[in-house]
């Protein structure tokens, strides 16, 4: 049997969510208060469903409670989003993901049970703010508050150099977790492998050290 999602709220958000799993082979029930956004995406998921996600009798007969998880993609109406999110925990379902429009928003949702809250708008802020720092850096993954990892491109500062005479470690207190070489993944790299050119790096550290690092090799 096909894990089920359930992704309630059709904003571009959820939308996007909704139709990424489905074209993952898993079936997906998206739910919206919106008609029009339910027909708009009625034809990209398993079933799509006109309800108020503040109804608890609404989303018992659609069978949340029986969803392995949820994402709640709620966006600009913050009560809808926590009233959803609190009848979705009494419900029982067993994973509850919640978009977040900030922090004090997101530490209500932790405290309300959500099992994972996330900050598209913030994350998507801080992938843009790497890349201007450094057009080298590929993506960005937060971590923590403080710690995050970074795929960076090789530069000529590093291409021909190995692991050890970087020593990145110790200069920027950051660490190659991996090498990106040939498509391959090295998530071994020896102190004495060299960077080639068309080598991604793999760095995880404090945000802080991070950005240090990415200036220093930037071109």
């Amino acid at each position: 049997m096909k894990k089920q999602y359930g992704v309630i709220g059709m904003g571009r958000f959820g939308s996007s969510i909704a139709q990424s799993l489905t074209k993952l082979g898993f079936d997906v029930l998206a739910v919206d208060s919106d008609e029009a956004r339910v027909q708009e995406i009625s034809q990209s998921v398993a079933r799509a469903v006109q309800a108020d996600p503040t109804d608890e009798e609404a989303l018992r007969a659609l069978g949340m409670h029986d969803f392995e998880v949820v994402v709640v993609a709620i966006g600009q109406d913050i009560q809808a989003n926590i009233l959803t999110t609190l009848i979705l925990k009494e419900l029982g379902v067993k994973k509850l993901i919640v978009k977040a429009q900030n922090e004090l928003h997101g530490n209500v949702l932790k405290k309300i049970g959500a099992d994972k809250v996330i900050f598209p708008e913030r994350d998507m802020g801080l992938r843009v703010a790497h890349a201007l720092i450094s057009p080298n850096v590929l993506d960005f993954i937060e971590l923590s508050d403080d710690h995050s990892i970074v795929e960076i491109k090789a530069t000529s500062l590093i291409i021909g150099r190995s692991l050890r005479e970087l020593d990145i470690r110790a200069k920027h207190n950051c660490n190659v977790m991996a090498l990106k070489q040939n498509g391959k993944m090295n998530i071994t790299p020896g102190p004495d492998d060299q960077i080639l050119e068309s080598d991604i790096l793999i760095v995880v550290g404090h945000n802080d050290n991070l950005i240090r690092f990415e200036k220093f090799y930037a071109e």
